[in-house]
């Protein structure tokens, strides 16, 4: 990702709060396997946890998900964590780095038309997309013995805080539906056709690309562009360019 110093988010707790809000994440792998491709992605709702560190500081969190077994991505996870135990190392964690990306929920194109000021007095204007972005980078470890204790405690609880994460944040509601509702037998042969993946971060970064890069005038216009387009995500991108737009006149 191109980090741009006027786009660039450098404050761990506001990109830790955009994947919180934003919790379905694009994991991309890169494991060399004689039957899987390279490069595989798959989109997978993540639970973020934020650990205390020994010093008080803000660590930047794990991730926890889990993905079918039939997911070829899971297959090549599981094909290098069974080839690295046959080695002799019995970690669960993979030596190659993963990456996943976060999106934010508004992105949209920027025509020229918007940039009243700009336009109008020099035509050096072009077009260009608005978003917001995470990318998180680290080790991670697979949950895919069925058997194990391990694996069966991790699956148990992500299920679950994962369920109640996404029915009372993202839909709000005040009863929620739990994983206790379905049958206990129902969600065992689930969760033996699963991996639990975890992913400890070592590197977090991430970007608001909303118009920053132009003058008072400019962003004024791409904020009444957005406006006009009488949109849930006109209005989104509107809100965050003039909040992006404050924040850099704010410096």
């Amino acid at each position: 990702m191109y980090l741009r110093a006027v786009h660039a988010e450098a404050q761990i707790a506001v990109l830790q709060q955009l994947i919180r809000d934003n919790p379905l994440g694009i994991l991309t792998t890169a494991i060399k396997s004689p039957l899987y491709p390279l490069i595989q992605s798959s989109h997978i709702p993540f639970v973020l946890d934020v650990p205390e560190t020994t010093d008080g500081s803000l660590s930047n969190g794990v991730l926890r998900g889990h993905m079918a077994k039939q997911n070829p991505q899971a297959k090549a996870l599981m094909e290098a964590l069974a080839a690295q135990q046959e080695q002799g190392n019995a970690s669960l964690e993979l030596s190659d780095e993963v990456l996943v990306l976060f999106n934010g929920p508004h992105h949209h194109y920027v025509t020229p038309k918007f940039y009243t000021e700009t336009k109008p007095a020099t035509g050096k204007v072009v077009p260009t997309w608005n978003y917001a972005a995470a990318q998180a980078y680290g080790k991670i470890r697979v949950y895919c013995d069925s058997k194990s204790e391990e694996t069966t405690t991790f699956l148990q609880k992500q299920i679950e805080e994962l369920s109640n994460q996404s029915e009372t944040s993202i839909m709000k509601y005040s009863s929620p539906w739990q994983v206790s509702d379905a049958p206990v037998s129902y969600v065992d042969l689930l969760k033996k056709n699963i991996i639990g993946i975890e992913i400890t971060i070592d590197r977090l970064q991430g970007k608001f690309k909303m118009s920053q890069e132009m003058g008072q005038g400019d962003r004024e216009g791409v904020i009444k562009g957005f406006e006009d387009l009488g949109t849930d995500v006109g209005k989104g991108i509107a809100d965050m360019v003039k909040e992006r737009g404050d924040l850099k006149d704010n410096k």
